[in-house]
């Protein structure tokens, strides 16, 4: 899994249509705001695959991580395929997704999701300081 973590001022994101993906949510949240919050745009790899309870874990605890440094509680998760490498199956990036935001959510964050597999608008408003912006790579 790899992902960019984002410390913005303001997030909103709208549904516009279905994206090429298999898989999508049905009925999805139309609309996606947060303030002062954490955005990671998430890529599940297929390497993650047969490993995604490592890769839940080790993602929980670099979110956590920066969330702490930058002193947030809200997090917005957006799952974004073509981020880097070759992307796990739908099936398999949605379940690990999904594992990702409930567990913050048990831990005191505020974290919401943009609908897997449909294409949005995103209006970002980052911050500027040296933390705002940070990639990670979860290799084991």
């Amino acid at each position: 899994m790899r992902y960019l973590g984002w410390h913005l001022e303001k997030f909103r994101s709208e549904v516009t249509e279905k994206s090429r993906s298999p898989l999508k949510e049905e009925n999805p949240q139309k609309t996606v705001e947060a303030e002062n919050t954490l955005l990671i745009f998430a890529s599940v790899e297929k390497e993650d695959e047969g490993r995604e309870e490592e890769v839940i874990n080790k993602a929980i605890q670099n979110i956590v991580e920066h969330a702490k440094i930058i002193g947030v509680k809200n997090i917005v998760l957006h799952s974004f395929a073509h981020l880097f490498g070759q992307p796990s199956s739908p099936e398999i990036a949605l379940k690990v997704l999904k594992e990702i935001e409930g567990r913050l959510n048990e831990m005191g964050f505020e974290v919401k999701r943009t609908p897997f597999g449909w294409f949005n608008t995103l209006e970002i408003k980052a911050k500027g300081h040296p933390l705002s912006r940070i990639a990670r790579e979860i290799r084991f």
